[in-house]
């Protein structure tokens, strides 16, 4: 593969640069699931400012996250996980 090929798509671009995630994620310091939570908060709150309903926000996601079912996802949305350990 060639670099162009290889250069990761960065889901924390309104937070933190591309080199900067590129260089954590190459050093296994992405934690993909708090990434993922995280665009799922973002996406929830981005539907609720178009005011569509909870519930179809919610199947929105569902569609997006598969794997996920409906009270996961609201577990997600609802009830971030504020008491995690820093890495260092």
């Amino acid at each position: 593969m060639d670099a162009a090929n290889q250069k990761l798509i960065n889901p924390l671009a309104d937070l933190i640069s591309d080199e900067v995630y590129s260089l954590l994620s190459s050093h296994y310091l992405i934690d993909e699931v708090s990434v993922r939570d995280y665009l799922i908060r973002k996406k929830f709150k981005q539907m609720k400012e178009k005011n569509i309903r909870t519930n179809d926000a919610v199947e929105s996601l569902m569609d997006e996250f598969p794997h996920l079912q409906f009270d996961t996802i609201k577990k997600i949305i609802y009830h971030p996980q504020r008491n995690r350990k820093p890495l260092f």
